[in-house]
């Protein structure tokens, strides 16, 4: 597996045992399962996040750091500004400033000015970015992102799912 860590596992659903036990005080037509699912996703992530986390970490990345190196490498010319970032990580201007100085310092982003505007700066992926970020999505791909254990049906399925939830909650312009 990759050298990543398996989280430690517990004898006992503790989702499903929320639930029941929210079940059991508020009784059956509470939200109890809305209630499971949303947690059911929140601990999805956690787990994917501490994976990824973990498979970037090997490189000297954050899970954070590689998406922000993805980023530049798809975008057209290799630059974004930081307002553009924050912006596309879905993360506070400040946290993506953040993200872009460590990326910096490890020679992975240059910072260059923005030519039409004084006070902004643009990300730019170096070669070493680009090499360490094609290192993390080779050992991603290698753990099927984490959701091996799914078919194709059923990725298709559950990114519709979730999709829904996006769209309900108006993530974008659908």
């Amino acid at each position: 597996m990759l050298g990543v860590s398996e989280p430690v596992r517990l004898p006992f659903d503790p989702i499903a045992r929320a639930s029941e036990l929210w079940r059991a005080r508020w009784g059956a037509d509470s939200r109890s399962l809305s209630m499971a699912t949303a947690t059911s996703i929140m601990r999805v992530q956690q787990l994917l996040l501490a994976r990824f986390d973990a498979i970037a970490g090997r490189h000297g990345l954050t899970f954070a750091r590689y998406e922000a190196l993805v980023l530049l490498a798809f975008s057209r010319s290799g630059r974004l500004s930081m307002s553009r970032i924050g912006e596309r990580l879905m993360v506070h201007p400040t946290s993506a400033t953040n993200i872009v100085q460590r990326l910096v310092a490890q020679g992975f982003v240059e910072r260059v000015p923005n030519p039409t505007d004084r006070r902004g700066a643009f990300a730019v992926i170096t070669d070493a970015g680009r090499e360490a970020m094609e290192a993390v999505t080779a050992d991603l791909e290698a753990v099927d992102f984490g959701l091996g254990m799914l078919d194709d049906d059923a990725h298709r399925a559950l990114f519709e799912l979730l999709r829904t939830v996006r769209v309900g909650a108006r993530d974008f312009d659908a």
